[in-house]
């Protein structure tokens, strides 16, 4: 049904199906607390205006009100920023590790204490459910800065040599599809390893990352240890290609992290990428449906499909591809798209309009290439930017849908007769950030994880994260780790 207030109370054709409402549950907005008009930098400690006057409006997608307006960062406030961060670098440093996880424990006992607000406020301004802001988003930041506290004094002991220094001052841009949980994957590993920061949130969610500001404030964050600076892409040019930076971590789009390779090419500057995806999910004919299916759907349709390690090509087994194609239409058809704030949701907004316009642009693609497109009938909101669960059968490897990142929630479904052919359709792309394999057999299953060039191979599952656990790819998707031990290697003179 795919509505936002029904689904089914059991499958299509089973004894006594029928319909029921859900009652909306919404979370409340206040709940996000006050926010202002406008907002300016985090520079030393202390909120500051820009040097420039030049302002970028966030909007909630889900009814395209603007929310607050933020500073669009000049050359100058990211060379003061900079400066601030090499400033608080030589004391930040020196502290004991077991002094910088003090730290780093409090701003996460602080994060749980205010993960309601940071859920609400997160939903607000990226569009996502709240049960997964909730339930995912921040249990995960909470738990980046409790494990990286935990290295900051142990660091001789990681595998980098007996006295692993800090590189200094680490310049870090994140992307909008996990604002918050990107915040935490470089912020907590720099941190603990004795780095100071400055970093740019993406210019239609920076909420989060000032928010989280206020937080190092209370957590009592030496000044200038971390800095945040908002703005668009010419912000984090300005900040990536700064003279007195000493690593640069981002994560985002292949085409910005190649720019941003060029422009360090030949310096002395660390650089770590996590770049697009488009991650094969495999099926084969031992695996089962139901399971497969619950992994499908969560590999291509959470976060609406805002997720680089997403699922979206899905490789099944030709003896099968009838069987799960018609258990995951059902499956489809329940999923509840509508108020991000909604308890109930299962697929909320799409984070702007020009996202939105490249989903619509790669699906019309699709149909014009003579892939079958199908989505469940869905009522969406008649204000923000809506797209509905959607997934194309008959695809060729030529086709765009199954070359190019959509980045939305759009599956191509491809078929297989061999492990051999799996493994080679699943390799095809010139990405290599995730992959998922569906089968009983270990075996098969060690097989094809050691032939696939993936970073992340999930097994019988699909998009578990934990922070002991590195996380990146290769080829088109990027080189170095973010979390786990191999997370600290990007933050470490070695």
């Amino acid at each position: 049904m795919a509505t936002k207030k029904k689904t089914e109370a059991a499958p299509a054709g089973s004894p006594g199906r029928k319909l029921f409402e859900y009652a909306p549950a919404p979370e409340s907005r206040a709940a996000a607390g006050e926010l202002a008009s406008s907002y300016g930098h985090y520079i030393g400690g202390e909120f500051v205006e820009s040097s420039g006057k030049e302002a970028l409006k966030t909007v909630d997608p889900s009814t395209e009100q603007v929310l607050a307006e933020v500073a669009q960062g000049t050359d100058e406030d990211v060379d003061r920023a900079v400066k601030a961060a090499r400033a608080a670098f030589a004391g930040w440093s020196a502290l004991p590790g077991a002094e910088r996880g003090k730290y780093l424990f409090r701003i996460a006992r602080i994060i749980q204490e205010r993960s309601r607000e940071l859920a609400v406020l997160e939903s607000i301004d990226n569009g996502k459910p709240i049960r997964e802001t909730r339930d995912v988003d921040l249990p995960l930041v909470a738990a980046h800065f409790f494990y990286y506290a935990g290295w900051a004094d142990k660091l001789e002991f990681a595998g980098y040599g007996s006295d692993p220094r800090p590189v200094g001052v680490a310049a870090q841009v994140i992307p909008w599809n996990f604002p918050l949980l990107m915040l935490a994957w470089k912020i907590a590993p720099a941190l603990a390893t004795g780095n100071t920061v400055v970093l740019k949130p993406a210019e239609t969610t920076p909420l989060t990352a000032l928010r989280f500001a206020e937080i190092c404030r209370q957590a009592g964050l030496p000044r200038g240890v971390v800095n945040i600076v908002t703005g668009d892409g010419r912000t984090g040019a300005a900040l990536t290609g700064h003279p007195g930076v000493d690593k640069v971590a981002f994560t985002g789009s292949t085409e910005v992290g190649r720019a941003i390779a060029r422009t360090l090419a030949g310096s002395r500057t660390k650089l770590s990428l996590e770049l697009g995806g488009k991650a094969a999910n495999i099926v084969f004919d031992d695996a089962p449906v139901d399971q497969a299916v619950e992994g499908i759907v969560d590999g291509i349709f959470f976060n609406q499909g805002h997720v680089c390690c997403a699922g979206s090509r899905l490789l099944v087994q030709e003896s099968v591809h009838d069987e799960v194609i018609d258990a995951l239409k059902r499956r489809m058809q329940t999923l509840r798209v509508g108020d991000p704030l909604d308890k109930n949701t299962d697929v909320g907004a799409i984070n702007s309009a020009a996202q939105l316009a490249r989903i619509r642009e790669l699906t019309d693609a699709g149909e014009a290439e003579g892939a079958e497109r199908w989505a469940p009938a869905c009522e969406l909101p008649t204000s923000g930017y809506w797209f509905p669960p959607t997934v194309f059968t008959g695809v060729s490897a030529t086709h765009r849908v199954a070359r190019e990142e959509i980045f939305g929630p759009v599956l191509s479904v491809l078929t297989f007769r061999t492990p051999e052919e799996a493994v080679a359709k699943a390799n095809n792309t010139p990405y290599g950030l995730s992959a998922g394999i569906w089968t009983e057999k270990g075996s098969r299953i060690l097989w094809m994880a050691s032939r696939l060039r993936a970073g992340v191979v999930w097994s019988n599952t699909f998009n578990k994260f934990d922070p002991t656990s590195p996380f990146g790819g290769y080829k088109e998707s990027g080189y170095g780790r973010e979390g786990g031990r191999h997370g600290l290697e990007a933050y470490l003179d070695v």
